[in-house]
């Protein structure tokens, strides 16, 4: 009705026009020269009424559309006071720009959806031009790639020059595997693309996965099999032979002196054999966690009296740092307590009782992803690369009594937690780190 209204208002104008014409062409031809200046009249003013109504509306039309171009929609156009031919112009301007500030705000809100799908998945997403030029990204890809900020591929030579180049020369429909370093230790990637059009411009789809986790719980369930099989024959095995021993030393009290030590030797040798394969059996046989919300610094006091109790050694210092204070994990408590003390205890072996200015850290903090972060660091012998590689490995040691468990079991309770245990290597005070990171 509104547009029907506005549409005879501009007819008037052109009838008004019309007549007028049409008055002074009949005045002219029945000779009332009289009459013909007042048609002139009125033809001249239905022109320029209808200019002045044109350029007025154009102006509005104008400034509505700069206005929108600046992303201003808080203008409204009067729809009382004026003629009725105006307040249907301003109301028809001002339904344009709702409409168009609907449009905006369902856009906005689809783009914020969207980034909030890709920030919530744990596979980084780079989308690249021909350039280099990276137009989106999501959170998991700044994380795996070690960046805060990531606008462009050649932002990666800094971390690594292969990585940069992987990334800036593969092609859509291949897929590449790439390993660098960065202060959470060894990264291993692998990368797929697709690609598309955006914008008229060209671009490629970039999804890269941490395989570091997947290759850890493939390694790890692995050596967890043959543990279970090791354990089980061993214990079929020895068990009988140190029970039969035991019975013939029972049975036979009078037996020849080297028959019951032989005997004798039998049975302790079985029974030590048992209790060190039992040890081996915990690996296998991690309780499953019963995660509740705790505070970190309750834990981190706890578990550092219980060390130094356990480890005279007055030569080390060991310190708390919690930031803030009042932060919580939600984790099996002791759970999380028994890698601590393991790490603790381990750091004041590496220290040893010789030197004289022994210091651990044990650190806490929430970082950027608004994980809960623990360190625990030791101004002890770096760790040799060659040995560091190896650490994680179930039964790898370099103590001379170490069953070489204790940091398989750690990292495996870690992974049971949803989190992950690793190494971190520096030239300055402290040049040992394990972190404990809880996603």
């Amino acid at each position: 009705m509104a547009y029907k209204s506005l549409a005879r208002s501009f007819n008037f104008q052109i009838a008004l026009v019309a007549l007028s014409g049409a008055v002074m062409v009949g005045t002219i031809a029945l000779g009332w020269w009289g009459v013909a200046p007042v048609a002139a009249i009125g033809i001249v003013y239905g022109l320029a009424r209808m200019k002045f109504l044109y350029v007025r509306n154009m102006r509005k039309l104008t400034f509505m559309l700069d206005a929108i171009d600046n992303n201003d929609y808080a203008f409204k156009y009067r729809t009382t006071g004026h003629s009725q031919q105006d307040e249907l112009v301003n109301e028809t301007l001002n339904r344009i720009t709702q409409i168009l500030f609907q449009a905006k705000a369902d856009a906005v809100q689809r783009e914020k959806y969207y980034e909030l799908i890709l920030n919530s998945v744990g596979t980084g997403i780079v989308v690249v031009d021909d350039r280099g030029n990276v137009y989106q990204h999501n959170n998991a890809a700044l994380h795996l790639l070690g960046l805060s900020i990531f606008t462009h591929v050649n932002q990666l030579e800094k971390i690594d020059e292969r990585l940069m180049s992987t990334i800036k020369h593969i092609q859509p429909g291949e897929k590449q595997q790439v390993s660098f370093s960065n202060e959470r230790g060894a990264v291993h990637l692998s990368l797929r693309v697709s690609e598309m059009t955006l914008q008229d411009k060209h671009v490629r789809i970039i999804t890269l996965n941490d395989i570091n986790n997947e290759l850890d719980a493939k390694e790890l369930d692995s050596w967890m099999r043959l543990t279970r099989v090791l354990t089980h024959e061993i214990m079929n095995s020895v068990t009988p032979i140190t029970s039969l021993s035991d019975t013939l030393l029972s049975i036979h009290e009078n037996v020849n002196p080297e028959i019951r030590d032989g005997l004798e030797v039998i049975s302790s040798t079985g029974k030590s054999l048992i209790a060190f394969v039992e040890s081996y059996r915990k690996f296998t046989h991690i309780p499953t966690p019963q995660p509740t919300l705790f505070y970190v610094r309750k834990l981190a006091e706890r578990t550092v009296r219980l060390a130094e109790h356990q480890l005279d050694c007055p030569n080390i210092r060991l310190d708390i740092d919690i930031q803030p204070d009042d932060l919580i994990v939600y984790a099996d408590e002791n759970l999380i307590s028994q890698v601590i003390l393991n790490l603790l205890k381990n750091a004041m072996q590496a220290i040893g009782p010789e030197k004289p200015d022994g210091r651990i850290l044990f650190r806490a903090y929430s970082n950027d992803d608004d994980s809960v972060v623990m360190e625990v660091s030791n101004n002890g012998p770096a760790i040799p690369p060659e040995e560091a590689e190896h650490i994680f490995v179930p039964f790898f040691t370099t103590k001379q009594e170490g069953s070489g468990i204790g940091l398989s079991i750690s990292r495996q309770i870690m992974r049971l937690s949803g989190g992950s245990l690793t190494l971190k290597s520096s030239q300055g005070e402290m040049g040992t780190t394990f972190v404990l990171t809880f996603r």
